[in-house]
């Protein structure tokens, strides 16, 4: 399969947080997607640009928050989260980077 430059579009950046790091004990990986990413879309942008097979995708979508910014009140964008399970003996190296 071959990379797409819409493959590049829809995976945005992958997320290391405590959580990601469990999640990839268990042979998951997180990455941050745009929000109009279907499940199918990521599946397929993760498989060409990684060259992994992938088992499942679940997504999130974590709403944004109202935060401080200089003393005034800031709006957070939301996020659209997608952990994608890999097949067995397959791997991504997130901290590498591509």
């Amino acid at each position: 399969m071959s990379v797409k430059p819409e493959h590049y579009d829809v995976i945005v950046k992958p997320v290391i947080t405590e959580k990601a790091t469990m999640a990839s004990e268990a042979g998951a990986v997180v990455f941050q997607v745009t929000k109009s990413a279907t499940k199918p879309q990521i599946k397929e942008a993760v498989e060409a640009v990684f060259g992994v097979k992938v088992k499942a995708v679940n997504t999130t979508i974590t709403k944004g928050k109202t935060k401080k910014f200089r003393g005034r009140p800031g709006e957070r964008s939301d996020v659209k989260k997608a952990y994608v399970t890999l097949e067995e003996g397959n791997t991504i190296d997130v901290s590498s980077g591509l």
